[in-house]
C-alpha cells in the first residue's frame, strides 16, 4: 500500500496563535485530495504552540528557534513527503477545492513547476477587502518576461504558490537572508527553471492586518523596505542564474517599482519623469496595456501628492 500523499501542504507560522487555527482547519478540510499538513512554528512567544498541539496527530508540528521565513518553509519542506509542495502563511486560509485544483493543474501540465492562483483579500472579520490578487494572470515560460522586467511580474504571494518537488530541488533551498516576504525566491527564481501554471480561481483568503506586506500605497519607511528587499532579491537571482551557466540576468534599472520609489525617495540616479512614463506604459513586467496605463497614472498621482505635500504654496509642475 502506498501511503505518499499526493501534495504536502506547509503552513508557516510566528506569532499568528490567533488567526493559526483558521490556517490548519483549511489545511485540513480540503475535499479530493491525499494531503499531509506540516506546521512549522519559528520561535513563536504567544499561544502558537497551544495551538498546534491541540490537533494531535492530524497534522505534523515542527518547532524550531526563530530563524525567519525562509527557514521556517525550508524546513517544512525538508519533512515533506508528497512530490508536490503547497504553502500557507499562518494569517491566511484556503477554500476547501485549493488543494484538489492544484494537484490536477500539476497532472494536466507535466512540465510545469510552478502552479498559483488568486487570493481574495479580506479583512479579519471575513469582508472582502478588494479585488482578488493578482488581477493579472501570466502563464507559461516567464524567464523571457522577468529578464526583461528587473523580476517584476503580477507576484503571486505564498498562499497561492504549489510546487513540484523536483524543481524546488534545482533550485535549492530559499536563502536564509529572506527572513520575510520568502515567496520572492519561490515565484522569482523556479520561474527561471519550469513552465508555469496560473488558475484563475481565487483559492484562498489573504488576510489584511498590522502585519501585512500588501500595501495600497507605501510611506516612505516602508518604500525603503521593499526597495532593499528587490535588491536583494536581484542579487539572489543573478547569483542563482549565475552558479548554474544561465545567460539570463535581472536588472534594477527595468523594474517599474524600484524606479518609481527611486524618484518617490529622491534617490541618486532617480529617472526623469517622461523616461519613468514610458517605462510603465511599456513595462514587460505587466502583461495587459491597461493595467499598464492604469499603474503609470497612479505612479503620476502619487508623485503630484507627494509634491504638494512638499511644496504646498507652488503651483509649479511636476518636472
Amino acid at each position: 500500500m502506498n501511503d505518499t500523499p499526493q501534495i504536502s501542504a506547509i503552513i508557516n507560522n510566528y506569532n499568528y496563535g490567533q488567526f493559526l487555527g483558521t490556517a490548519i482547519n483549511s489545511a485540513l478540510a480540503q475535499r479530493g485530495v491525499s494531503a499531509e499538513v506540516i506546521v512549522v512554528d519559528d520561535g513563536s512567544t504567544d499561544d502558537s504552540e497551544a495551538v498546534m498541539r491541540s490537533y494531535g496527530d492530524r497534522i505534523r508540528p515542527v518547532f524550531q528557534e526563530n530563524a525567519g521565513q525562509a527557514q521556517a518553509i525550508n524546513t517544512g519542506v525538508s519533512m515533506a513527503k508528497a512530490p508536490l509542495l503547497a504553502f500557507l502563511d499562518a494569517d491566511d486560509w484556503w477554500q476547501p477545492g485549493k488543494l484538489a485544483a492544484v494537484v490536477q493543474a500539476f497532472e494536466n501540465s507535466p512540465k510545469a513547476g510552478l502552479v498559483y492562483h488568486r487570493l481574495q483579500p479580506v479583512y479579519s472579520d471575513g469582508r472582502f477587502a478588494f479585488s482578488a490578487i493578482p488581477r493579472s494572470l501570466c502563464e507559461g515560460d516567464l524567464a523571457p518576461r522577468l529578464s526583461r522586467s528587473g523580476g517584476l511580474w503580477p507576484f503571486p504571494m505564498t498562499s497561492s504558490l504549489g510546487v513540484r518537488r523536483t524543481v524546488w530541488d534545482l533550485a535549492g533551498d530559499i536563502p536564509e537572508t529572506l527572513r520575510i516576504s520568502a515567496d520572492a525566491w519561490i515565484a522569482g527564481v523556479l520561474p527561471f527553471i519550469a513552465p508555469v501554471v496560473a488558475l484563475p480561481e481565487a483559492l484562498g483568503r489573504y488576510r489584511i492586518h498590522n502585519n501585512t506586506w500588501y500595501r495600497g500605497k507605501d510611506d516612505a519607511e516602508m518604500l525603503a523596505r521593499r526597495m532593499k528587499h528587490w535588491e536583494e532579491t536581484v542579487r539572489m537571482t543573478n547569483q542563482f542564474l549565475s552558479q548554474r551557466g544561465r545567460s539570463e540576468r535581472i536588472w534594477l534599472k527595468d523594474h517599474f517599482d524600484y524606479r518609481t520609489g527611486q524618484r518617490r525617495l529622491g534617490r541618486p540616479g532617480a529617472p526623469g519623469l517622461v523616461p519613468l512614463i514610458w517605462q510603465g506604459l511599456t513595462h514587460a513586467g505587466e502583461p495587459d496595456p491597461i493595467r499598464r496605463l492604469r499603474n503609470t497614472l497612479f505612479m503620476l498621482r502619487d508623485l503630484r501628492q507627494e509634491h504638494a505635500e512638499d511644496h504646498p504654496v507652488s503651483d509649479s509642475p511636476l518636472i
